[in-house]
């Protein structure tokens, strides 16, 4: 491997560490903000909501309009951390069975929905 790809893979691993640096910390901050409520479930559904609408709308935007380093830090970096399957699949294994698969349910259709309604701001926002 050359010095210059070398240089290039670190990059890219700093722009993936930052992002996901800041999308661990956000994470985080969803979790303290919606602390008071009854179930962490919540918590989770709203992080992973969001991330689809964000992961949805950056994926959607028209070629050039966001960096490729842009979309590592944000799709890779900052998105796949402030997603969180893991937290989800122990949610939904620690829950009663009814809650459970209103979770599963929820994350799923709420999470394509968000995904839809990302890619048409997209369009909006490229139109």
């Amino acid at each position: 491997m050359t010095d210059r790809r070398l240089v290039g893979h670190l990059r890219t691993l700093a722009l993936v560490a930052a992002g996901g640096f800041a999308g661990a910390n956000a994470r985080y901050g969803v979790a303290v903000v919606l602390a008071g409520l009854p179930t962490g479930l919540v918590g989770t559904l709203a992080a992973n909501v969001a991330g689809c609408v964000l992961l949805g709308f950056l994926l959607s935007l028209e070629d050039g309009a966001v960096s490729r380093r842009a979309r590592l830090a944000v799709g890779t970096g900052f998105l796949s951390s402030f997603t969180t399957y893991s937290t989800f699949a122990v949610d939904t294994a620690t829950s009663p069975p009814a809650l459970a698969l209103a979770n599963v349910g929820a994350n799923y259709a709420l999470g394509f929905a968000g995904v839809a309604l990302g890619r048409l701001l997209a369009r909006e926002v490229s139109a």
